[in-house]
């Protein structure tokens, strides 16, 4: 997907610093990059793929690192191919899991479905701008809110809120900003990436994150590393 899709958007990335604006399919087509992408379902699919391979290794770290013990559903919210929800509930069987992304649920469905794991994981379709999240225990975001400029992340973290029953976990995997913005060149270089890809959007810090967080009323923070690159940022709803 880096060769077939990416590489010549970063051939402009020097226009892209310079004008804030985005670089891919938007610039040439007018029309935005998932919206490419849904008409073309042979190139959704080459970017779903992409983005379990980038992710698998973050989900599997947060399933093996995440203390599950206290909670009993989860809603995996921008989830894809299902990965996320699929790894968390074979790790953990007393999990029910729900993963909601846009059109792509026959994709997530053939995953659940290779995994054995129908029985406790379910795809929905949604779209988290304008339908309010299922309530949960745990609602997770795997790359999602780096997708988005600032107005629409903390739409999407006040909708996690919202949606979390008392005593919930809010978590995003992101390759995550050191706060002094110094060491972690993965996440921005990430952040380079979402100029390319949105124009307004931009990887952030835990402190970042933290911050946003508080604004909607969640109470506690903390940033547990999962890669060398990754990390989850988890806000806990009193």
């Amino acid at each position: 997907m880096a060769n077939a899709r990416l590489y010549p958007f970063w051939g402009d990335l020097t226009e892209g610093l310079r004008t804030g604006k985005p670089q891919n399919e938007l610039k040439r087509t007018g029309t935005s990059m998932f919206e490419e992408l849904y008409r073309d379902p042979r190139r959704l699919e080459q970017f779903m793929e992409a983005m379990s391979g980038i992710s698998t290794g973050n989900f599997s770290a947060f399933a093996a690192t995440f203390d599950f013990s206290g909670y009993r559903t989860l809603c995996d919210v921008g989830g894809a191919t299902g990965l996320l929800s699929c790894i968390v509930a074979a790790r953990h069987p007393h999990l029910r899991c729900t993963t909601l992304d846009l059109p792509v649920v026959p994709i997530a469905e053939r995953r659940i479905a290779a995994d054995g794991l129908g029985d406790r994981v379910t795809a929905r379709g949604i779209d988290f701008f304008a339908d309010p999240l299922p309530a949960a225990d745990v609602i997770t975001m795997g790359m999602i809110l780096h997708d988005w400029n600032l107005e629409k992340k903390l739409h999407l973290i006040r909708a996690a809120y919202e949606a979390l029953r008392p005593g919930g976990a809010f978590v995003a995997i992101e390759h995550l900003i050191d706060d002094a913005r110094r060491a972690n060149a993965f996440g921005l270089m990430m952040s380079l990436n979402m100029l390319i890809e949105f124009g307004d959007a931009f990887d952030f810090t835990g402190a970042d994150f933290a911050g946003w967080c508080s604004q909607v009323g969640f109470r506690e923070m903390r940033v547990i590393p999962l890669t060398p690159t990754a990390s989850a940022a988890v806000a806990y709803k009193r």
